[in-house]
């Protein structure tokens, strides 16, 4: 029953003084209130192993699993909206806004694309297979239901998808197009964004122009692998770093999210052949980048 509460946080018990779960809990989690576990307790936001609602004033046993939700108080709403344009048994694919993150993480818990398609569909058992940066729009796929979920997943680990992305950015007219952009990527400064060193390449990019009016470029990104931030930082290397980009290649001071001003770039499609019947399946995004 673990595969059915991927939408949860787990935390395992270690050894200590805690007569109650409740106890232990609040002693390891010390910015989470006591009420406020009470209350999560009382909604059955606190799982065990088989996905049944734990008590209170159950004892403390040290391994005890427990399976939690995040709660993020007063979470502001992302004025942006999703699109479903795919749904069957096996798989959703979602056309995701710019601003609202794939997942839980940080300060978004609920206003997450996950957690809105978990409510939209009564699905629990959803899972994104890939991820998006927060301020990327565009496709998404997800599995939805655990006993075929390891066949998708095949399909990023062993590279048997094709995902294409549109940029805009600054012209490069000393460039000869199309040309791949291949380099080691590892975690930078502050640990959040991501750096070129020197090594053996562990990503790759082709970028090929489609528009090349004016001093801002549209361009066709594949990404070979799926590395975070490659996109943005390939570009940035190249000289040409995505239009509104607050991260690379240079950050930028916190603001609050501008939608006249959206990172420009979308995941365009994904394309694959469906492991359960070998049908090619291609979907796209209509979205302007």
């Amino acid at each position: 029953m673990i595969e059915a509460l991927s939408g949860a946080s787990a935390f395992v018990l270690p050894e200590g003084p805690w007569p109650t779960l409740l106890d232990a809990l609040c002693a390891n989690f010390g910015s989470v209130s006591a009420d406020a576990w009470r209350e999560r307790f009382e909604r059955g936001r606190i799982l065990g192993d088989d996905g049944d609602s734990l008590a209170a004033d159950m004892p403390a046993r040290r391994g005890l699993r427990v399976h939690y939700f995040r709660e993020v108080a007063h979470e502001a709403r992302i004025p942006f909206e999703e699109t479903i344009v795919h749904a069957d048994e096996h798989l959703v694919v979602a056309d995701k806004p710019h601003f609202l993150p794939v997942a839980p993480s940080g300060r978004f818990v609920e206003e997450t694309l996950l957690r809105r398609l978990e409510r939209r569909l009564g699905n629990p058992h959803l899972v994104p297979l890939h991820r998006l940066d927060r301020d990327t729009a565009g496709l998404v796929l997800f599995s939805a239901d655990p006993a075929t979920r390891s066949r998708y997943q095949a399909l990023f680990r062993e590279r048997r998808i094709d995902k294409h992305y549109e940029a805009v950015a600054p012209a490069l007219p000393d460039h000869a197009f199309p040309l791949v952009r291949r380099s080691r990527l590892e975690a930078g400064e502050p640990f959040f964004r991501m750096r070129e060193v020197d090594g053996d390449a562990n990503s790759e990019t082709r970028i090929d122009v489609i528009d090349h009016d004016g001093d801002l470029w549209r361009y066709a990104l594949a990404a070979v692998t799926g590395r975070k931030h490659q996109l943005r930082v390939h570009m940035a290397a190249l000289g040409a770093p995505i239009a509104n980009d607050r991260w690379y290649p240079r950050l930028l001071d916190e603001t609050p999210d501008d939608p006249a001003r959206p990172l420009r770039l979308l995941a365009r499609s994904l394309a694959f052949r469906d492991p359960l019947d070998g049908r090619l399946r291609c979907f796209e995004s209509p979205r302007a980048v």
